[in-house]
């Protein structure tokens, strides 16, 4: 009698190969530039079409894919293009809140 082996194999725990997406579209080698390009091309509309927070899970998904593979001037420097991306993405809000705010005061008599 053959010994059951676990269905589970070490291929089947890395969920993240079958992870396939068409929404956006970085550009080849982008996360071997510097903090402010990265930050700023996964901010644009061309790379991240639901805009910056977008950009911001798809950086966050190549730190945590490439894991112990990335050097630590290499992790450091993505993780400030993460600080820079956050807070345009925080500009982006207040200037979004500050239009809303605008366009539903009542007018005064």
């Amino acid at each position: 009698m053959a010994a059951k082996t676990s269905k589970k194999t070490s291929k089947s725990k890395r969920w993240v190969a079958k992870v396939k997406t068409d929404s956006t579209h970085p550009p080849e080698g982008l996360f071997t530039r510097s903090a402010a390009t990265i930050a700023k091309s996964l901010a644009s509309k061309r790379v991240s079409p639901k805009g910056p927070a977008s950009g911001m899970r798809m950086l966050t998904y190549f730190i945590n894919r490439a894991g112990r593979g990335l050097s630590a001037s290499r992790r450091a420097e993505l993780e400030k293009a993460k600080t820079l991306l956050s807070k345009r993405i925080e500009r982006q809000k207040k200037a979004k809140g500050r239009r809303k705010q605008k366009t539903t005061t009542p007018a005064r008599d």
